[in-house]
């Protein structure tokens, strides 16, 4: 049987971008779309607020209008009369303005109903009663809530890998009702650590289905904020609706899952850039001369007559070169070439006897300078 994702579609739901560490605590992934839908909604019932409050301060003035034509239409005076004719043209200016704000009111009324649901809206408290024994929450530091996930998936690793390993609706319900402690944060979390290592891994196929199944865990989740209820208490009524949802729900929900699966991907990926950047790394020192310099740098740094001598590997060329230059430049190549592993003074040969020793093999910046100050005397 197919995946029924007939849930949720234009339903509104929290999640958040993308550039946060897997072991964070899920909620975080989803807290900016929410704390944005809040606002929205805010703001949207605040302008409802503002229309029926002018609607009803429009209809006050015009009662008063129409009292006041009453009284003035008992006079009998000139005076009466004159300002009877002001007051009903104001009388008709102010129904004028009365039909608009009641087309606006209905234009809102209207919004207000093809506005997508959300977990904060799609129910109400007191539908249904469920109760758990809940300790009152306090806030958790950041190490308890690492400690507090390394534990939990220590215990229940298993479990929790084989919930989202489920496709069926009535399977992961009934999973949940046989194994109810794993309707909590932690699993979320470790969902979503799973699915970022399974795209690692290239398991794409492996990781679609995970996400699917920390998709449902979230939404779980965040009914039971919107109730303030345990999360144990209302997952039965997340799949009751979401079993018998429509084809628009079905569309939402795909969506939500479709944008976590990229997070997923992106994630992946900067993983991926990380590893290899710290492993080029690795291996750029491991390659690093006794002074710590790496030799294909510094290579690439000296004088191309320098560098011609160390791919013949002729010793007396890079003595003619070294003579030729300045004794302070020659002397910082030099140095840049021993603390790199690319000149290696006095190295011992294949038979024991210091190479240094043997001046025409491996003659040291000293001796190649003492060379050339004897040249010069003679």
């Amino acid at each position: 049987m197919t995946i029924d994702y007939s849930v949720w579609d234009h339903i509104e739901v929290s999640d958040d971008e993308d550039d946060i560490h897997p072991n964070i605590d899920t909620p975080s992934l989803f807290r900016w779309r929410h704390q944005a839908r809040v606002e929205r909604m805010e703001e949207f019932q605040k302008k409802g607020e503002d229309l029926n409050k002018g609607l009803s301060e429009c209809r006050r003035k015009l009662a008063d209008t129409q009292k006041k034509i009453k009284e003035l239409t008992i006079s009998t005076s000139e005076d009466a009369k004159a300002e009877l004719s002001k007051v009903q043209a104001e009388e008709k200016k102010m129904k004028k303005e009365e039909r608009d704000w009641e087309r606006k009111v209905g234009d809102y009324q209207r919004e207000e109903k093809k506005m997508p649901w959300n977990v904060d809206t799609l129910s109400k408290d007191g539908f249904s009663k469920s109760i758990v024994n809940v300790k009152p929450e306090t806030e958790e530091t950041e190490e308890e809530k690492e400690q507090k996930h390394k534990t939990f998936v220590e215990k229940y690793e298993k479990e929790i890998k084989h919930f989202g390993m489920l496709r069926r609706w009535d399977d992961s319900q009934k999973y949940l009702s046989d194994h109810p402690h794993l309707v909590c944060e932690e699993t979320a979390n470790y969902l979503v650590i799973m699915c970022i290592d399974l795209e690692v891994e290239e398991k794409h196929a492996l990781m679609e289905q995970v996400a699917h199944q920390t998709i449902v865990m979230q939404f779980i989740l965040e009914l039971a904020k919107s109730l303030k209820v345990d999360p144990r208490g209302c997952f039965r009524q997340f799949f009751a609706k979401i079993k018998t949802a429509d084809q628009q729900y079905q569309e939402a929900f795909n969506d939500e899952l479709e944008s976590f699966k990229e997070r997923v991907r992106g994630r992946a990926k900067i993983r991926i850039e990380k590893a290899m950047k710290e492993y080029e790394e690795e291996e750029r020192q491991k390659r690093l001369g006794p002074g710590g310099l790496d030799p294909v740098e510094v290579y690439e740094s000296l004088p191309t007559e320098m560098q011609k001598c160390f791919d013949e590997k002729d010793i007396q060329m890079l003595q003619e070169v070294i003579s030729k230059m300045d004794p302070t430049v020659a002397k910082a190549h030099m140095k840049r070439c021993i603390d790199s592993g690319l000149w290696v003074p006095n190295a011992k040969g294949d038979d024991g006897e210091e190479k240094g020793e043997e001046k025409d093999d491996e003659p040291t910046y000293e001796e190649i300078q003492h060379e050339k100050e004897e040249a010069k005397k003679e």
